[in-house]
C-alpha cells in the first residue's frame, strides 16, 4: 500500500518524462537563457558516434567483395549521392552538400533511434548516478523543438549563403523584390510589387524553416508519447491481478508500435534530408 501511495499517477509520470535536464528552470514559453543539457549532450555523443561508424566503414573498405556492413554503407552513400545529383545541379556545390546530406540523414536517424530504447532505462540510470530520484532526462533530441528548429535554421542559413554565392548579392536582392509576381516599368507599381514580393519571400523562408523543424519534432514527440502510454499499460498490468489480458495487450501493442516506429524514424530522417536537398537546390535556381 505504501508503494502505491508513493507511486506517481499516469499524468505525473508523463509530465516528469517530458521535462528536460536544464541549466536553469524555464520561466516562460520562449526563454533563450534556458539550455536543454540532455538534448545537447545526447546529440553530440550520437554525432561523434555517427562520425566514428562512417570512419570505420571508410577505413575498412575493400575493393573486393564487400561485407554486409560495407555494402550497407555503400548503398546509403549511393542513395544520398543520387538524391543530391537530382536536386543540386552544381557539381562544385555537391562536393559539400552531398556529404552534408549524408551527415544529416545518419545523425537524425541515430537521434530518432533513441526512441527505441525502453522509456525508463536511461532516466533511471541517470537518477541512480546522480542520487536524485526526481532528476530529469530526455534522451530523444529530435523530440525537442529547440533541436529540430536549430537544424532547420542551419539549413536556412545555408540556403541564404548559396543564394548569395550562386546569384550574387545583387542578383539575390533583385530576386527578393521581383519574385514571385514580377515587377513593372511603372515606378509606383514597381515599388508596390517590390514590397509585396519581399513580404512573400520572407513568409516563404519562415514557413519553410518552421515546417521543416516542426514536422520532425511533431512525429518524434508523438512517438515518444505513445511509448510512454504503452509503458503505463505495462505498469498497470504489473499492479493488476484481475487484468489477465492486460500484460498480453501491453506486449502486443509495444511490439507492433516498435516495428512501425522503425519505419517512422527512418522515414523522418529521409524526409528531413530530402527537404534539405530540395531547399538548397531551390537556392541555386533563379526565379
Amino acid at each position: 500500500m505504501a508503494a502505491e501511495a508513493n507511486a506517481p499517477t499516469a499524468s505525473e509520470y508523463i509530465v516528469h518524462h517530458l521535462q528536460h535536464l536544464q541549466n536553469i528552470k524555464q520561466k516562460s514559453i520562449i526563454d533563450f537563457s534556458v539550455v536543454n543539457l540532455d538534448s545537447i549532450s545526447v546529440s553530440v555523443i550520437l554525432g561523434l558516434l555517427g562520425i566514428f561508424v562512417m570512419w570505420l566503414a571508410a577505413r575498412n573498405a575493400t575493393s573486393g567483395v564487400p561485407g554486409r556492413f560495407q555494402a550497407a554503407v555503400e548503398m546509403l552513400v549511393e542513395m544520398v549521392d543520387n538524391q543530391a545529383k537530382a536536386n543540386i545541379h552544381n557539381a562544385q556545390s555537391r562536393k559539400f552538400i552531398a556529404p552534408l546530406a549524408l551527415t544529416v540523414f545518419v545523425w537524425i536517424f541515430m537521434m530518432n533511434a533513441m526512441d527505441m530504447l525502453p522509456v525508463d532505462l536511461l532516466p533511471v540510470l541517470w537518477q541512480g548516478a546522480t542520487g536524485d530520484h526526481h532528476a530529469y532526462l530526455r534522451v530523444v533530441p529530435t523530440a525537442d523543438l529547440s533541436t529540430t528548429l536549430g537544424l532547420s535554421t542551419a539549413v536556412l542559413i545555408l540556403c541564404l549563403y548559396y543564394s548569395v554565392k550562386i546569384k550574387g548579392l545583387g542578383g539575390w536582392a533583385h530576386e527578393l523584390v521581383s519574385a514571385p509576381f514580377g515587377t513593372s516599368k511603372n515606378p509606383v507599381f514597381a515599388v508596390i510589387l517590390g514590397i509585396v514580393n519581399l513580404l512573400m519571400q520572407i513568409i516563404e523562408y519562415v514557413a519553410k524553416t518552421v515546417s521543416h523543424g516542426m514536422r520532425l519534432f511533431g512525429n518524434m514527440y508523438a512517438g515518444e508519447l505513445v511509448f510512454m502510454l504503452i509503458a503505463l499499460m505495462g505498469g498497470a498490468a504489473a499492479m493488476s491481478l484481475s487484468g489477465a489480458l492486460l500484460p498480453v495487450g501491453h506486449i502486443i501493442a509495444g511490439t507492433i508500435w516498435a516495428i512501425f516506429h522503425i519505419l517512422v524514424i527512418t522515414l523522418q530522417a529521409f524526409i528531413f534530408m530530402m527537404l534539405t536537398l530540395i531547399y538548397l537546390g531551390q537556392a541555386h535556381e533563379a526565379h
